[in-house]
């Protein structure tokens, strides 16, 4: 990847100095404004194993929510801590742009460990990826919209859109969402050869005409439909698969046939929504534009319901001073259950990774709601701990 892109940007941005390095932290790091940063720790292969162990334990498989999100985020906080150190040795005062998921669970970590650090920057793309459908089925552009969005990180709902005139769009796209209705094809979005995409969409349908008035995020679909999600979901073949059979041989293929011909030219090579929003909220950073982007930061107030140091997702105008967010509109009583819930959830996994407590970490699944049954928990925890020995050594103490 590193090769194609070398390639990409010497036809497309010669004057961008390119070089790469998996050795030399000092030459990666030293003199940067900005890193990014979005890891995968353990690559697709350990994605499979986390939505596997809760699928064969009857609970739902996705590799950010529930058991498998679990998982992740507790094989990622070592090494995301690591680099965040390594970057402030070299780079003390450039801005640090997370991308990595869970990004609920590490965000938390990283603001235990880096308390006073404040250019920590945690994003994540999918509100975003709800607007572009929202701006499908709207006909507009997505970057119109201004939106009202409050929750945890995959844990939330948009309560407003608007565009940039200040005229209210909600009732508009909440409307077309009924059932039935012409327009909710247009949210589908099924361009690539995933399925699970569209499904996920059609079951957002579902979910705005179950709970009127917001727009909840997709993940909600394996919170509060979880019997229907692990129905709908093959043991044997999970999303990492699909990922793998799919998207990775395009990705790779496009990278290897671009290094076979020293050219990018005859390769369709697109900025994808994960790319634009990140480079759009990193532009308004850059330049103080003070654009409102959804943002992860610390709560301090911004949802009165959840406690100062949650990790909220909210949104924040961006400007040179980083993400300053502003207050939500008071939460109902069944959001305000899920999210301290969820927020406790949170807590107990980051807890575990720093205590090597597996009792804390079987707390922390029986709270998930995808979970729930204690000797459940008890026992993916146990499956947990083993599939991730490598990166959990203190479990094993």
């Amino acid at each position: 990847m590193a090769k194609a892109t070398e390639i990409i940007l010497r036809e497309q941005a010669p004057d961008v100095e390119f070089y790469y390095t998996d050795t030399d932290k000092k030459q990666v790091y030293e003199g940067a404004d900005f890193v990014f940063i979005q890891i995968r720790e353990g690559g697709l292969k350990m994605r499979e194993m986390d939505e596997k162990i809760p699928l064969r334990n009857g609970c739902v498989g996705q590799e950010t929510c529930g058991a498998g999100g679990v998982s992740y985020g507790l094989r990622s906080i070592g090494s995301l801590i690591e680099i965040v150190r390594d970057v402030r040795k070299y780079a003390p005062d450039a801005w640090i742009i997370n991308y990595t998921n869970p990004a609920a669970i590490v965000s938390i970590a990283l603001n235990r460990e880096f308390p006073d650090d404040k250019k920590i920057f945690n994003l994540c793309d999918m509100p975003y990826g709800i607007m572009e459908a929202f701006a499908n089925l709207l006909g507009k552009n997505a970057l119109d919209f201004v939106p009202e969005y409050f929750g945890l990180n995959h844990y939330g709902w948009f309560t407003g859109l608007y565009d940039t005139c200040g005229n209210d769009l909600m009732n508009e796209a909440l409307l077309a969402m009924k059932p039935g209705s012409p327009e909710t094809e247009k949210l589908n979005i099924e361009k690539s050869a995933e399925k699970s995409w569209g499904e996920t969409y059609r079951h957002l349908v579902t979910m705005c005409n179950d709970m009127p008035g917001s727009i909840p995020s997709t993940y909600f679909q394996y919170y509060l439909y979880p019997d229907m999600m692990v129905k709908l979901s093959d043991p044997e073949y999970t999303r990492a698969n699909e990922v793998m059979d799919h998207r990775e041989k395009i990705e790779f293929g496009h990278a290897k046939k671009i290094i076979e011909q020293n050219s990018a030219e005859g390769v369709n090579v697109v900025a994808d929504l994960h790319g634009r929003y990140i480079i759009n909220v990193v532009n308004s950073l850059a330049n103080n534009l003070g654009k409102i982007y959804i943002v992860i930061v610390p709560n301090n107030g911004t949802i009165s319901c959840l406690p100062d140091d949650a990790m909220v997702e909210v949104d924040c105008y961006v400007d040179k001073r980083g993400p300053r967010p502003f207050n939500v509109k008071q939460a109902s009583l069944f959001q305000k259950a899920l999210l301290q819930n969820q927020y406790a959830m949170e807590m107990l996994v980051v807890d575990a990774w720093y205590e090597g407590s597996r009792q804390k970490l079987a707390e922390a699944l029986t709270l998930n709601r995808t979970v729930v049954n204690l000797p459940v928990a008890q026992k993916i925890a146990d499956e947990i701990i083993e599939a991730n020995m490598k990166w959990l050594p203190q479990f094993f103490k």
